[in-house]
C-alpha cells in the first residue's frame, strides 16, 4: 500500500524560499509519476508541478521559473524547491503519486507566505 508523507512547510516572508519533501512507502515508486498540488483557502485544488518516472518536470504557469520539482528514486523522495515566494503561493501543498491508473495523496503541508 502506498503512503505519502509531506514535510517542509511553514511560514516565510514574500521573496523567501522553502523546500518541500515527500517520502513514499510501498513499491513502484520509480515507475510512478509524482506531483505537487496546492489548495488555497476558498479555492479549488490546483496542480503545481509534476515529474515523470523518467525525471521530466513540468510546471503550472504561476510557478514556472520559481519552483523546481525533483525526485530521488533510491530514497523514494520527491522535492519541491520554492523560490521567490509570493503571498498567493499560500496554501496546503499535497504530494501525489500516480501508478497503474491509481492516484495517491499525502496529508498535505501548510505553506504561508506573508507580505
Amino acid at each position: 500500500q502506498v503512503q505519502l508523507v509531506e514535510s517542509g512547510g511553514g511560514l516565510v516572508q514574500a521573496g523567501g524560499s522553502l523546500r518541500l519533501s515527500c517520502v513514499a512507502s510501498g513499491s513502484g515508486f520509480s515507475r510512478s509519476a509524482m506531483g505537487w498540488y496546492r489548495q488555497a483557502p476558498g479555492k479549488q485544488r490546483e496542480l503545481v508541478a509534476v515529474i515523470t518516472s523518467g525525471g521530466t518536470p513540468s510546471y503550472a504557469a504561476p510557478v514556472k521559473g520559481r519552483f523546481t520539482v525533483s525526485r530521488d528514486n533510491a530514497m523514494k523522495m520527491v522535492y519541491l524547491q520554492m523560490n521567490s515566494l509570493k503571498p498567493e503561493d499560500t496554501g496546503v501543498y499535497y504530494c501525489t503519486l500516480s501508478l497503474g491508473g491509481y492516484g495517491y495523496w499525502g496529508q498535505g503541508t501548510q505553506v504561508t507566505v506573508s507580505s
